[in-house]
Protein backbone atom coordinates (compact mmCIF):
# COMPACT_ATOMS: atom_id res chain seq x y z
CA UNK A 1 0.00 0.00 0.00
CA UNK A 2 1.63 3.40 -0.96
CA UNK A 3 2.02 6.39 1.57
CA UNK A 4 -0.50 9.03 0.71
CA UNK A 5 2.34 11.36 2.79
CA UNK A 6 3.49 13.78 -0.30
CA UNK A 7 6.34 14.09 2.24
CA UNK A 8 7.79 10.84 2.08
CA UNK A 9 9.68 9.75 -1.16
CA UNK A 10 7.70 6.43 -2.71
CA UNK A 11 10.25 3.39 -3.27
CA UNK A 12 9.75 2.30 -7.05
CA UNK A 13 8.39 -1.56 -6.79
CA UNK A 14 11.34 -4.31 -6.66
CA UNK A 15 11.47 -7.72 -6.34
CA UNK A 16 12.19 -9.95 -3.41
CA UNK A 17 14.30 -11.53 -4.55
CA UNK A 18 16.39 -8.77 -6.61
CA UNK A 19 15.29 -10.30 -10.02
CA UNK A 20 13.34 -8.72 -12.72
CA UNK A 21 10.70 -6.79 -12.27
CA UNK A 22 7.73 -7.99 -14.06
CA UNK A 23 5.25 -5.24 -14.40
CA UNK A 24 6.43 -1.88 -16.23
CA UNK A 25 3.13 -0.47 -15.63
CA UNK A 26 2.91 -1.31 -11.78
CA UNK A 27 6.33 0.24 -11.52
CA UNK A 28 5.69 3.13 -13.11
CA UNK A 29 2.70 3.99 -11.21
CA UNK A 30 4.57 3.40 -7.88
CA UNK A 31 6.75 6.45 -9.03
CA UNK A 32 5.65 9.84 -7.71
CA UNK A 33 3.12 11.86 -9.92
CA UNK A 34 4.45 15.24 -11.39
CA UNK A 35 2.59 17.56 -13.61
CA UNK A 36 5.19 18.58 -16.42
CA UNK A 37 4.99 22.13 -18.13
CA UNK A 38 6.50 23.50 -21.23
CA UNK A 39 7.35 28.11 -21.01
CA UNK A 40 7.78 29.85 -24.29
CA UNK A 41 10.58 32.50 -23.85
CA UNK A 42 9.98 34.11 -26.62
CA UNK A 43 12.46 37.08 -27.08
CA UNK A 44 11.89 40.02 -30.00
CA UNK A 45 14.32 42.55 -31.57
CA UNK A 46 12.63 45.70 -32.92
CA UNK A 47 13.83 49.97 -33.15
CA UNK A 48 16.69 48.33 -31.44
CA UNK A 49 15.12 47.26 -28.98
CA UNK A 50 15.54 43.43 -27.21
CA UNK A 51 11.66 42.62 -26.16
CA UNK A 52 9.91 39.69 -24.82
CA UNK A 53 6.36 38.55 -25.65
CA UNK A 54 4.58 37.83 -22.16
CA UNK A 55 0.94 37.66 -20.90
CA UNK A 56 -1.27 38.14 -17.56
CA UNK A 57 -0.98 35.30 -15.36
CA UNK A 58 -4.76 34.25 -15.01
CA UNK A 59 -4.37 32.73 -11.25
CA UNK A 60 -5.14 35.03 -8.53
CA UNK A 61 -2.45 34.87 -6.46
CA UNK A 62 -0.02 36.30 -9.13
CA UNK A 63 -2.91 38.75 -10.48
CA UNK A 64 -1.72 41.47 -12.22
CA UNK A 65 1.69 40.09 -12.99
CA UNK A 66 2.94 39.10 -16.08
CA UNK A 67 4.08 35.41 -17.63
CA UNK A 68 5.77 33.53 -19.94
CA UNK A 69 3.59 31.97 -22.49
CA UNK A 70 3.10 28.13 -20.62
CA UNK A 71 0.75 25.04 -20.22
CA UNK A 72 1.17 21.25 -19.70
CA UNK A 73 2.40 18.80 -21.78
CA UNK A 74 -0.32 16.36 -22.51
CA UNK A 75 0.75 12.76 -21.11
CA UNK A 76 0.59 11.63 -25.14
CA UNK A 77 2.31 14.45 -26.39
CA UNK A 78 5.89 15.49 -26.98
CA UNK A 79 7.42 18.60 -25.37
CA UNK A 80 9.08 19.95 -28.56
CA UNK A 81 5.02 19.45 -29.84
CA UNK A 82 3.29 20.76 -26.58
CA UNK A 83 5.95 23.80 -26.70
CA UNK A 84 4.67 24.45 -30.24
CA UNK A 85 0.93 24.15 -29.67
CA UNK A 86 1.37 26.10 -26.54
CA UNK A 87 2.96 29.35 -28.90
CA UNK A 88 0.39 28.68 -31.52
CA UNK A 89 -2.54 28.60 -29.00
CA UNK A 90 -1.25 31.52 -27.19
CA UNK A 91 -0.28 34.00 -30.51
CA UNK A 92 -1.97 32.33 -33.26
CA UNK A 93 2.08 31.79 -34.45
CA UNK A 94 3.09 29.20 -36.15
CA UNK A 95 6.46 29.72 -37.85
CA UNK A 96 8.72 30.52 -35.51
CA UNK A 97 11.50 28.40 -34.67
CA UNK A 98 11.76 26.89 -30.55
CA UNK A 99 15.00 25.49 -28.72
CA UNK A 100 15.05 23.51 -26.18
CA UNK A 101 17.05 25.99 -22.83
CA UNK A 102 16.57 23.67 -19.51
CA UNK A 103 14.20 22.30 -17.08
CA UNK A 104 13.19 24.20 -14.13
CA UNK A 105 12.20 21.72 -11.24
CA UNK A 106 12.55 23.64 -7.52
CA UNK A 107 9.77 21.96 -5.75
CA UNK A 108 8.19 25.19 -4.40
CA UNK A 109 8.32 27.19 -8.13
CA UNK A 110 4.80 26.32 -8.25
CA UNK A 111 1.69 27.38 -5.45
CA UNK A 112 -0.07 24.46 -6.29
CA UNK A 113 2.22 21.77 -6.19
CA UNK A 114 5.36 19.72 -7.41
CA UNK A 115 5.55 20.90 -11.52
CA UNK A 116 8.25 20.81 -13.22
CA UNK A 117 8.57 23.30 -16.28
CA UNK A 118 10.48 23.18 -19.40
CA UNK A 119 11.77 26.43 -21.12
CA UNK A 120 12.07 26.68 -24.58
CA UNK A 121 13.39 29.70 -26.42
CA UNK A 122 13.18 31.77 -29.74
CA UNK A 123 14.55 35.20 -30.93
CA UNK A 124 12.78 36.74 -33.29
CA UNK A 125 12.29 40.08 -36.12
CA UNK A 126 8.91 41.71 -34.41
CA UNK A 127 8.14 43.70 -37.72
CA UNK A 128 8.27 40.05 -39.30
CA UNK A 129 6.17 38.14 -37.13
CA UNK A 130 2.53 39.73 -36.38
CA UNK A 131 0.69 38.28 -33.21
CA UNK A 132 -2.71 36.64 -34.34
CA UNK A 133 -4.02 36.96 -30.76
CA UNK A 134 -4.46 39.23 -28.06
CA UNK A 135 -5.57 37.52 -25.24
CA UNK A 136 -4.72 38.09 -21.55
CA UNK A 137 -2.85 41.11 -22.70
CA UNK A 138 -0.56 39.46 -24.88
CA UNK A 139 2.32 42.12 -26.02
CA UNK A 140 5.87 42.93 -26.10
CA UNK A 141 8.04 44.60 -23.33
CA UNK A 142 11.41 45.64 -22.83
CA UNK A 143 13.03 43.10 -21.36
CA UNK A 144 15.37 45.67 -19.22
CA UNK A 145 12.37 46.83 -17.91
CA UNK A 146 11.07 43.78 -16.47
CA UNK A 147 11.43 43.50 -12.71
CA UNK A 148 9.27 41.36 -11.60
CA UNK A 149 7.22 38.40 -12.55
CA UNK A 150 4.54 35.53 -11.88
CA UNK A 151 5.97 32.26 -10.76
CA UNK A 152 9.61 32.17 -11.18
CA UNK A 153 9.27 33.20 -14.55
CA UNK A 154 11.49 36.22 -14.10
CA UNK A 155 14.52 33.49 -12.94
CA UNK A 156 13.32 31.92 -16.28
CA UNK A 157 13.59 34.74 -18.18
CA UNK A 158 16.95 35.65 -16.98
CA UNK A 159 18.18 31.92 -17.55
CA UNK A 160 16.70 32.16 -21.11
CA UNK A 161 18.68 35.92 -21.71
CA UNK A 162 22.32 34.69 -20.64
CA UNK A 163 21.80 31.65 -22.40
CA UNK A 164 20.94 34.38 -25.79
CA UNK A 165 23.46 36.68 -24.99
CA UNK A 166 25.66 33.42 -25.28
CA UNK A 167 24.45 32.13 -28.07
CA UNK A 168 24.52 35.17 -30.09
CA UNK A 169 28.14 35.54 -30.08
CA UNK A 170 28.95 32.24 -30.97
CA UNK A 171 26.27 31.33 -33.96
CA UNK A 172 25.19 34.38 -36.17
CA UNK A 173 21.63 34.49 -34.72
CA UNK A 174 21.64 38.70 -35.38
CA UNK A 175 21.55 38.31 -38.96
CA UNK A 176 18.04 36.36 -39.09
CA UNK A 177 16.46 39.78 -37.71
CA UNK A 178 18.15 42.12 -40.06
CA UNK A 179 17.17 43.48 -43.44
CA UNK A 180 18.47 41.35 -46.58
CA UNK A 181 20.62 44.79 -46.80
CA UNK A 182 22.06 46.21 -43.62
CA UNK A 183 24.31 49.01 -42.63
CA UNK A 184 26.81 48.53 -39.41
CA UNK A 185 25.02 50.81 -38.32
CA UNK A 186 22.29 48.45 -37.85
CA UNK A 187 24.78 45.31 -37.06
CA UNK A 188 26.36 47.29 -33.97
CA UNK A 189 22.78 48.35 -32.62
CA UNK A 190 21.46 44.97 -32.79
CA UNK A 191 24.30 43.38 -31.02
CA UNK A 192 24.39 46.21 -28.44
CA UNK A 193 20.90 45.64 -27.66
CA UNK A 194 20.88 41.56 -27.22
CA UNK A 195 23.91 42.20 -25.28
CA UNK A 196 23.16 45.20 -23.25
CA UNK A 197 26.27 46.90 -23.74
CA UNK A 198 28.15 49.92 -25.28
CA UNK A 199 30.36 48.55 -27.85
CA UNK A 200 33.20 50.22 -29.39
CA UNK A 201 32.24 51.95 -32.72
CA UNK A 202 36.10 50.85 -34.60
CA UNK A 203 36.70 47.52 -33.34
CA UNK A 204 33.07 46.47 -33.70
CA UNK A 205 33.37 46.72 -37.55
CA UNK A 206 37.22 45.33 -37.29
CA UNK A 207 35.96 42.35 -35.92
CA UNK A 208 33.11 41.65 -38.33
CA UNK A 209 35.83 42.64 -41.04
CA UNK A 210 38.19 39.93 -40.06
CA UNK A 211 35.93 37.24 -39.97
CA UNK A 212 35.63 37.89 -43.62
CA UNK A 213 31.42 37.26 -43.94
CA UNK A 214 30.09 40.03 -45.03
CA UNK A 215 29.85 41.25 -48.70
CA UNK A 216 30.46 44.59 -49.66
CA UNK A 217 26.84 45.42 -51.86
CA UNK A 218 28.03 48.75 -53.13
CA UNK A 219 24.38 50.24 -52.07
CA UNK A 220 24.17 52.63 -49.34
CA UNK A 221 21.30 53.52 -47.23
CA UNK A 222 18.63 56.13 -48.38
CA UNK A 223 16.27 57.94 -46.40
CA UNK A 224 17.93 58.22 -42.90
CA UNK A 225 18.89 61.11 -40.74
CA UNK A 226 22.35 60.59 -40.75
CA UNK A 227 25.13 60.11 -43.23
CA UNK A 228 24.31 57.21 -45.62
CA UNK A 229 26.40 54.02 -44.54
CA UNK A 230 27.65 51.62 -46.64
CA UNK A 231 24.47 48.29 -47.25
CA UNK A 232 25.98 44.76 -46.61
CA UNK A 233 24.71 41.35 -47.00
CA UNK A 234 26.15 38.53 -44.71
CA UNK A 235 27.33 35.32 -46.82
CA UNK A 236 25.36 32.48 -44.97
CA UNK A 237 27.23 30.13 -47.88
CA UNK A 238 30.30 30.87 -46.62
CA UNK A 239 29.58 30.78 -43.34
CA UNK A 240 27.72 27.42 -43.73
CA UNK A 241 31.61 26.22 -45.71
CA UNK A 242 34.04 27.55 -42.13
CA UNK A 243 31.58 27.09 -39.12
CA UNK A 244 33.37 24.31 -37.79
CA UNK A 245 36.49 26.37 -37.80
CA UNK A 246 34.78 29.37 -36.60
CA UNK A 247 35.36 30.19 -32.73
CA UNK A 248 32.61 33.09 -32.34
CA UNK A 249 33.04 36.57 -31.36
CA UNK A 250 34.88 38.06 -28.95
CA UNK A 251 34.49 41.94 -28.45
Amino acid sequence: MMNNDSSVIQQPVRTKNGGLIKSAEKLVTSYPRVPITVDCVIFGFDENELKILLIRSDLEIFKGQWSLLGDFAADNEELDDAAYRVLCERTGMDDVYLEQVRTFSKPGRHPGGRVLTVAYCSLLNIEQHKLGKMDNELHWHSVQNIKEMAFDHKEIMDYCYNWLQKRIMEHPLGFNLLPEKFSLRELQNLYEAILNVKLDRRNFRKKFFSMDFLIDTGEYEDDVPHRPGRLYQFNFQKYELNKRRWTGIDF
